[in-house]
């Protein structure tokens, strides 16, 4: 209480406000640094994680693995997700947006829509660097969650809607500008892309040689370039 009271003496009540507001930073500011320390761990356990998930499936990944990639203990790693389901459905997002950046990497530069789009196919095929192992995370995980796991399967299912909504809006925005044909219908051709392009890659897969897959990509750009293509009429309009 002496002690106290000599602080307040020395300080004074403004001082002593100051003083109060001084340490209330600090700590704040040791707040903040333990919350961003913590999300990096998080993240970089997500990051992790990912291949194990990727390759091994839901089930396959055990606790062991995931142990030993991260180099924490159980309750290192559980003391930043509440369940095996949440890291699960976070190591499918990072490795989702990684597939998603790489697969339309570059093709915002390209004006023409349908060239945009042979670009995508081609993106598929030739660009694999810096994807997460273990071959595409959407295919795996809708095979993996086919008999079970229904909210990891509905990560599987919004994936999937978020390509084929960005691969329909590139085809409209090329409908309105008269670059691809008025009777493609967007739906159905961004279904055609994605279908071939997952359908083939799992048939390499299963075969260990990219033939099933380069057919397809080949097949996809010749259906672009001869039957979504608009082509210019004598009269000069596109059909």
């Amino acid at each position: 209480m002496i002690w106290c009271c000599s602080i307040y003496c020395d300080l004074g009540p403004v001082g002593l406000i100051k003083l109060s507001a001084t340490i209330g930073q600090a700590n704040s500011s040791y707040k903040g640094q333990d919350v961003r320390k913590g999300e990096q761990t998080r993240q970089e356990i997500i990051r992790k994680a990912a291949p194990i998930f990727n390759q091994k499936g839901y089930d396959g990944a055990a606790l062991s693995d995931l142990m030993r990639a991260t180099g924490l203990e159980k309750g290192g790693i559980y003391r930043h997700f509440e369940s095996k389901q949440e890291l699960a459905g976070d190591a499918f997002d990072h490795a989702w947006k990684i597939a998603m950046d790489t697969r339309f990497e570059g093709t915002e530069k390209i004006p023409n829509t349908v060239d945009r789009l042979k670009q995508i196919v081609r993106n598929f095929r030739d660009r694999r660097d810096g994807l997460v192992p273990g071959g595409c995370p959407l295919l795996n995980t809708a095979i993996d969650t086919d008999d079970g796991n229904p909210k990891l399967r509905a990560k599987a299912r919004q994936a999937m809607s978020s390509l084929l909504d960005r691969l329909q809006s590139i085809v409209e925005e090329g409908t309105s500008k008269g670059e691809v044909r008025s009777k493609v219908q967007s739906a159905k051709l961004a279904a055609l892309i994605t279908s071939t392009l997952e359908g083939s890659f799992m048939v390499s897969r299963l075969q260990r040689n990219e033939e099933a897959l380069n057919l397809a990509c080949h097949h996809l750009e010749e259906y672009l370039e001869t039957k979504v293509r608009a082509r210019k009429s004598k009269g000069g309009a596109r059909n």
